[in-house]
């Protein structure tokens, strides 16, 4: 992690404004964020180090592909969707096989399950891979930002906030979604999200530090 302390970036600034607007805009980030009444974290690089399906992907030898195809979906260069599928059948993990990563390599975290949005794979009779849930808001483009409406809409929440470190992540932040989009580069930087980001931070802390 870079060691970059109380680190502040709103992309959207542009160096020609004025200091006043400058501050202006720090201030309302900083309320809203302070104000939320829930934070939707995205797991993968974000709370977690790694990317799930790359674990996956390496436990059952099938090869540095399918990270390449991780980072162009987070960059937003494909549809997510397109590279799901695409990393999938690299491999076709079978149930057993993901039985026995789950056993080998078990969860480090726990979360309630009404509490997670994530996508299911599919399989059949015989523990042969089918595919994945595309009806599951996650498996798609913008998906993110129909799950946090949901989240929205079924809690009455009135302020919310997306932390994460992709494209999909980013998409979040529309009417009706996130009101604020934190880009967490303390795993990975993706230029391209950082650059339209509300938040860009490298550590945890500066946020938690930012609520006292």
């Amino acid at each position: 992690m870079k060691n970059l302390k109380s680190m502040l970036q709103f992309s959207h600034w542009r160096p020609q404004k004025r200091a006043s607007s400058t501050k202006h805009c720090y201030q309302k980030v900083l309320e809203v964020w302070c104000n939320a009444d829930v934070v939707c974290f995205d797991m993968d690089s974000t709370v977690c180090l790694d990317e799930g399906i790359d674990e996956l992907v390496e436990f059952c030898g099938a090869g540095k592909a399918v990270a390449e195809w991780t980072a162009r979906a987070m960059s937003g260069s494909i549809p997510f969707e397109d590279a799901l599928a695409a990393r999938l059948s690299l491999f076709n993990p079978s149930i057993a096989q993901v039985q026995d990563f789950l056993e080998k390599r078990p969860p480090s975290m726990y979360f309630p399950v009404d509490h997670i949005f994530a996508n299911q794979l599919l399989f059949g009779s015989a523990g042969e891979f089918l595919g994945f849930d595309t009806d599951e808001p996650t498996s798609r483009s913008g998906g993110k930002a129909i799950a946090v409406q949901q989240i929205r809409k079924a809690n009455g929440y009135k302020s919310l906030v997306m932390i994460g470190d992709g494209a999909t992540d980013l998409v979040a932040r529309k009417p009706g979604g996130a009101d604020l989009f934190i880009c967490y580069a303390g795993v990975q930087l993706r230029e391209a999200v950082a650059a339209k980001a509300d938040w860009l931070v490298f550590n945890f802390k500066d946020l938690i530090d930012s609520l006292e």
